[in-house]
C-alpha cells in the first residue's frame, strides 16, 4: 500500500502537478507497472483482511503480541502514507474542489467543481470526472476543513490534499490513544483494539492513504459516546456530561449526517432523563446550526441529494432493483429494512460494556444502516469500527471486518480508470458485480441469524452489564 501511494504518479488518475517544495512526495521518477500496481494492491487487501480476521481470532484464544511494537509499526506507517498523495480513491481531490470553489468565492453547495474550469482553468486538470457536476454532500465543518486546506495549500490541489491527509492522521492517532488508555489494564481488548483500528491495514487504506473525511467524523462521534457514563449518586456533571456528548457528536455530524445515530443512541441511554436528553439536544445543536445557517438552506438541500441510489456492489443490484420503474422505491425500502434491523439489534445485542452504555445502542444503529442502505463505501464502515474497539469481542468483529475486506477490494485500486489487461478486468468486474453483493447480502443474512438466535460469541462475564444504573440502563443477563 505504501508502495502504490509513493508510485501514484505511475497508475493513478488524474495525475497531480506535485509542489517543487515540500510534501506531498513521491517517487516520480519510479515507472511502475500498472498490472503489478493492481495485483499488489489487491493481495495486500485480501492478506489484510484475512490477517486481520486470524489475529483477532489469535486473541481470543489467549495470544498477546508486543504492542510497542505494533503501535511503533502503525504509527510509521500511517506517518509515511500521511504525506504521501492520496491513492485508492479519488474522493480527496473532489475535497480540494469544494475547498478552492470556497476560497474562489463560491458556495460548493450551489456551484459544482465543473465551475473551476472557467475560474482556474490550471487546478481543473485535478478535478476528477466522475463527481465534478455534483454539489458538496459533506456537513458544513468539513467544507470549512477544505476551505482551510485550500488557503493553506492555494492553487495546489497535492498541497491542498495534503493538508487534509494530515489532519485525518490526527483523530485517527487520537481513537488509538484513547483506547489504549482505556484498556491499558486489560491487555486481550488492549490488543484487540489496536488491531481492529491502529494497524487495521484496511482501515489505514481507506481513511489514511485515500484522506476520506470518515476518520474525522468517527473521532468526534466516538468519544461523544463515551463521555455518556453512568449515573452514580452524588454525581454532580450528568448535564455537562450529556451536553458535552451532544457537542462533540454535534460535531461528527457537520462532517457527516449520519453521525447523528450516534445522538440517538445517546438519547437512548438518557430517555428517562427529560433534562440530560434536553442538554445533550442543545450540545448538537449549538454546533450544527451556526454552521449550516451560515450557508443556509442549500446545505440543507444537500443532506438529501443521492439518498436514493445504491452503490455498484450493493446487495441490492442482485434484485435489479436500481432500474425503473423499482429505482423510486429502493429507497423508502430501505429506510423501512434499517428500522427493522435497528429494533431487531436493540432487543437483541448484548449489553456489552457497562462503564460505556451509550456504545450498544450507537452501535446497533449504525450496523443497521451500515448493512442495509443502498450507497456504502468501505471507508464508512469507520463508523462501526470506532465503536467495536469499546465493546466486547464477539462475532461482529468477524462479520465487519469480513464486510469490509470484501468491499475494500471491490473499490481497489481506485482508479477510475479500468484496471488494465482483461483479466484484471474481468477479475473487478466479477468483484463489484457478482462476489461483493453477494457477500455483502450474506452479511446481512449472518447479523440477523446472530441476532435472532442469540450466538454472538461473547463471553458471559463480557455480556453481563454490572452497573444498575437508574434511568439509564438496566442490568440484563444474556
Amino acid at each position: 500500500m505504501v508502495a502504490a501511494s509513493l508510485a501514484r504518479q505511475a497508475w493513478m488518475y488524474p495525475q497531480l502537478k506535485l509542489p517543487a517544495s515540500g510534501f506531498p512526495w513521491a517517487a516520480t521518477g519510479w515507472h511502475a507497472p500498472k498490472k503489478l500496481v493492481v495485483v499488489g494492491v489487491l493481495v495486500s487487501g485480501l492478506l489484510a483482511g484475512i490477517g486481520l480476521i486470524a489475529g483477532l481470532e489469535a486473541v481470543r484464544r489467549g495470544a498477546r503480541a508486543p504492542i510497542r511494537l505494533i503501535l511503533i509499526a502503525a504509527a510509521l506507517v500511517v506517518a509515511v502514507l500521511a504525506v504521501l498523495p492520496p491513492a485508492g480513491s479519488t474522493d480527496a481531490l473532489d475535497y480540494a474542489s469544494y475547498g478552492r470553489l470556497l476560497v474562489l468565492g463560491y458556495n460548493p453547495y450551489v456551484l459544482t467543481p465543473h465551475a473551476i474550469q472557467l475560474a482556474d482553468p490550471g487546478f481543473a486538470t485535478a478535478v476528477p470526472g466522475l463527481w465534478k457536476d455534483q454539489v458538496s454532500l459533506y456537513g458544513p465543518a468539513a467544507t470549512f476543513e477544505q476551505y482551510l486546506a485550500a488557503r493553506l495549500g492555494g492553487d495546489s490541489p497535492a498541497r491542498i490534499v495534503a493538508w487534509l491527509k494530515l489532519w485525518n492522521a490526527v483523530p485517527f492517532a487520537a481513537v488509538a490513544y484513547v483506547a489504549d488508555r482505556i484498556f491499558r489494564q486489560d491487555p486481550a481488548r488492549r490488543l484487540r483494539a489496536h488491531l481492529l483500528w491502529t494497524a487495521n491495514p484496511l482501515l489505514i487504506w481507506d481513511v489514511i492513504a485515500a484522506g476520506h473525511v470518515d476518520v474525522i467524523a468517527a473521532g468526534f462521534g466516538v468519544l461523544g459516546v463515551l463521555v455518556v457514563r453512568p449515573q452514580k449518586p452524588g454525581m454532580t456533571h450528568s448535564l455537562l456530561r450529556a451536553a458535552a456528548a451532544g457537542a462533540l457528536i454535534g460535531a461528527a455530524a457537520d462532517f457527516k449526517i449520519n453521525y447523528l445515530a450516534f445522538g440517538l443512541g445517546v438519547a437512548w441511554v438518557l430517555r428517562r432523563r427529560p433534562l440530560a436528553v434536553a442538554a445533550a439536544a442543545a450540545g448538537g445543536l449549538a454546533v450544527l446550526a451556526p454552521t449550516y445557517a451560515w450557508f443556509g438552506a442549500p446545505a440543507i438541500t444537500a443532506l438529501f441529494a443521492q439518498r436514493n441510489m445504491s452503490a455498484v456492489d450493493s446487495f441490492y443490484r442482485l434484485l435489479d432493483l436500481n432500474l425503473p420503474p423499482y429505482q423510486a422505491y429502493v429507497g423508502i425500502a430501505a429506510i423501512a429494512l434499517v428500522g427493522a434491523m435497528a429494533i431487531l439489534l436493540m432487543w437483541r445485542l448484548p449489553v456489552g460494556d457497562a462503564l460505556h452504555p451509550a456504545v450498544r445502542p450507537s452501535l446497533a444503529l449504525s450496523l443497521a444502516w451500515l448493512f442495509l442502505w443502498p450507497y456504502q463505501l468501505p471507508w464508512y464502515d469507520t463508523m462501526a469500527i470506532c465503536l467495536l474497539l469499546f465493546y466486547p469481542a464477539s462475532h461482529l468483529d468477524w462479520l465487519v471486518i469480513a464486510r469490509m475486506t470484501i468491499a475494500t477490494l471491490a473499490n481497489m485500486p481506485g482508479n477510475p480508470q479500468l484496471p488494465p489487461g482483461p483479466v484484471l478486468t474481468w477479475i473487478d468486474q466479477f468483484d463489484v458485480h457478482q462476489l461483493a453483493p453477494t457477500v455483502l447480502g450474506v452479511a446481512v443474512v449472518a447479523l440477523i441469524v446472530l441476532a435472532v438466535t442469540n450466538r454472538w460469541g461473547m463471553r458471559e462475564d463480557a455480556a453481563v452489564t454490572t452497573v444498575g444504573a437508574p434511568g439509564l440502563i438496566k442490568p440484563r443477563k444474556w
